[in-house]
């Protein structure tokens, strides 16, 4: 069960991680980065960030590059939110693919 610190918190890192994404695919033409969830451990220490990738196909390779330079994306954060937070969390980057699941699920009823 999460508190309500924790997601209001969560929430906030969520918006700036969308803004920082946002600018960063702006460069690169064609791809598309949302910040669908994100989770932040009872001490604030680890923030689990899900992202939807667009196309699906790159998602786990671009996921890959952004979880290689975590410290980069860690740090644009840090400058976003030094004045909401003492301690910005660990970064953590995983494909959310809850869309391509209930793609899957469609189908099945479908058929």
């Amino acid at each position: 069960m999460e508190t309500t610190r924790q997601n209001k918190i969560a929430r906030l890192i969520q918006k700036e991680l969308s803004d920082i994404f946002l600018a960063q695919t702006r460069q690169m033409k064609g791809t598309m980065i949302s910040v669908s969830a994100c989770r932040i451990s009872p001490d604030m220490s680890i923030c689990r960030a899900y992202l939807s990738v667009f196309p699906g196909e790159r998602a786990q390779e671009i996921v890959n590059n952004i979880n290689e330079n975590q410290k980069s994306v860690r740090f644009e954060l840090g400058n976003r939110m030094r004045h909401q937070l003492r301690i910005i969390p660990e970064l953590k980057f995983f494909v959310d693919d809850s869309l391509d699941y209930a793609e899957h699920i469609d189908e099945l009823l479908k058929k």
